[in-house]
């Protein structure tokens, strides 16, 4: 059995952190659903970048809406939207076999509105409605102006994904958030079933203590704020207020494992992989990560419910001068703001392959 569907079994479901064109007609997506149990996908605009960077798939529809499209938005948004339906179409049997728990795709509003709530809630509600996709998800950062967006679509009846997630405590205010969006929508008399999954970045915090902490302690405290995220993501869903939305017909907003690639070349390149599989949460994978775990990946125990040792590991961070809570501040800060970048990358790329095509003809 490959260890991709061990972890399968084990309760977790492997999402593909990755969408192109080439992805979709050659149907490599295909075939890692059927032989490398992934069940979702997730996207974000650094991959789309990538994507029309190094791709002429794009470039007919480019042409073709390039004369009319205003921006490079404009133009974006279809091409994301068009890539995300066929992937949605792909997952629609997990979708329907898991009864809308599984089988999802994910599509962000621009990153340049970060920190605008009722911009991102506008994008969020226009997007859903375009995409006519019962399973995508809107990315909605869980910056402090995100949170009452996340809040006003899930009342609205949009499936979110909270993104830029990095510590318990931005983990617990999304939950949150999502919680408030679902108990109005039961005070209104409406269907509370909204699906939400949250994203906790793991490697990113490993990266930003390179270097800085005892050689013990490297690679080790994504993997604690992981433990301590799960034992909170536990302590919620046993909540009585949790309990109250479920017997109303909520679902649980499960937690996400994002950001899972290993960027130490001397480290495992599984070692997230492995560390973070737990029942009833999501990783979403890099295409090497997942190729690297079902070739030669390990599933041991699953992660302990108490959040295990991470109550020790992240006191030996304290001590080697780590401000955990400052440290998850400043990711969330820098997390939007590369995503940002990513989007003028992003933008700047669509426009200068719509005036170079215009030239061309």
């Amino acid at each position: 059995m490959k260890p991709t569907k061990t972890l399968h079994d084990l309760g977790q479901s492997l999402w593909l952190d990755n969408i192109t064109r080439e992805l979709l007609n050659s149907g490599t997506l295909k075939r890692y659903i059927d032989d490398l149990s992934v069940t979702g996908l997730t996207s974000n605009p650094t991959i789309f970048d990538n994507a029309i960077k190094s791709s002429a798939m794009y470039d007919e529809d480019i042409s073709r809406a390039g004369s009319s499209a205003t921006s490079a938005e404009d133009l974006f948004f279809p091409l994301a939207l068009a890539d995300l339906a066929r992937a949605a179409e792909l997952f629609k049997p997990i979708f329907a076999r898991t009864d809308g728990v599984d089988g999802w795709v994910s599509l962000e509003v621009s990153p340049l509105l970060a920190h605008d709530t009722d911009s991102t809630l506008a994008a969020a509600l226009d997007l859903h409605k375009r995409a006519g996709k019962p399973n995508l998800f809107i990315k909605i950062p869980g910056t402090a102006e995100g949170l009452p967006a996340i809040e006003a679509a899930i009342f609205a009846g949009v499936p979110v994904n909270v993104t830029l997630l990095f510590s318990s405590e931005q983990y617990v205010a999304a939950a949150e958030a999502y919680l408030r969006g679902v108990e109005r929508r039961i005070a209104a008399g409406l269907n509370p079933a909204v699906a939400s999954v949250a994203s906790l970045f793991i490697s990113r915090w490993d990266v930003a203590v390179s270097g800085k902490v005892p050689a013990e302690l490297t690679n080790r405290l994504g993997i604690a704020v992981g433990q301590r995220a799960y034992k909170a993501y536990l302590e919620l869903l046993a909540s009585p207020r949790f309990q109250r939305a479920a017997n109303a017909g909520a679902r649980a907003q499960r937690l996400l494992w994002a950001s899972t690639g290993t960027k130490d070349p001397k480290a495992s390149d599984t070692l997230y992989v492995q560390a973070l599989a737990a029942p009833f949460t999501v990783d979403t994978m890099p295409e090497g990560t997942l190729k690297a775990f079902a070739d030669h990946g390990e599933v041991g125990r699953a992660l302990a419910p108490d959040g295990g040792d991470c109550e020790t590991v992240l006191a030996s961070f304290a001590k080697a001068g780590i401000d955990i809570a400052a440290l998850a501040s400043r990711l969330q800060d820098e997390g939007a703001a590369s995503f940002v970048k990513s989007w003028h990358d992003l933008m700047a790329r669509i426009e200068s392959k719509r005036v170079a095509i215009r030239k061309a003809s």
